[in-house]
């Protein structure tokens, strides 16, 4: 899975101390300082991470990927959201389409109220909290083939403008509709209503507790 994110130091301390932070420890400083792996629960993960570049952008830092990605269908994501997407069946429906690249779409719940006004400003209806306008958008999660590099010019190349309008002018380009959880973390409002949820022990994106 390749994260566009651009917070690589917090990242690579986060892995740098995984496997300690996952484990249960003896530290034995009354002889020899010695340190005693008890237990551990450390995923057995293979974890490359890359510096991209402060001012490089999305399509430019997934090109600089490309030598560790190979000739491997890959997964991507921007970092900044979550949503109960079973990655699996994600990846079972890019295989079957047989194109180069599939986005899982979201039709996110709207923010505020919508009102109904008719003449003279008159409100004839108020209705709260709508699941928006029907609207698919980019929800973040792909699948894509390695022919996508093709696609991508330089460092300063959006992966959200070129990249994916041609890919799907060539209709390579598929959408997975996802109708489950699925919300942004792009504001403080955002980050309390996730946390908030993941303090009540049942958030939907948490596979570990086996939530659908």
């Amino acid at each position: 899975m390749i994260c566009l994110g651009y917070k690589g130091f917090k990242i690579k301390e986060y892995f740098a101390n995984y496997y300690l932070s996952e484990s249960e420890v003896t530290f034995d400083f009354t002889k020899k300082n010695e340190m005693m792996i008890l237990r551990q629960s450390a995923e057995p993960w293979k974890v490359t991470l890359v510096n991209t570049g402060l001012n490089t952008m999305t399509g430019g830092r997934l090109k600089r990927v490309q030598k560790y990605v190979g000739n491997e269908t890959f997964m991507l994501t921007y970092g900044d959201g979550v949503g109960s997407i079973d990655i699996l069946e994600l990846l079972e429906f890019h295989k079957r389409h047989g194109k180069l690249a599939t986005v899982t779409a979201v039709q996110p719940a709207g923010r505020f109220g919508v009102l109904e006004i008719a003449e003279h400003n008159r409100v004839l209806e108020f209705k709260e909290k709508q699941s928006g306008d029907g609207g698919w958008i980019n929800g973040g999660f792909f699948v894509m083939q390695p022919e996508v590099f093709k696609y991508i010019e330089n460092d300063q190349t959006v992966l959200e403008n070129e990249p994916l309008i041609r890919l799907a002018r060539d209709g390579q380009l598929v959408a997975y509709k996802h109708t489950g959880f699925w919300h942004p973390m792009d504001t403080l409002r955002d980050k309390n209503f996730l946390e908030e949820i993941w303090k009540t022990g049942r958030a939907p994106w948490n596979w570990s507790e086996g939530h659908d």
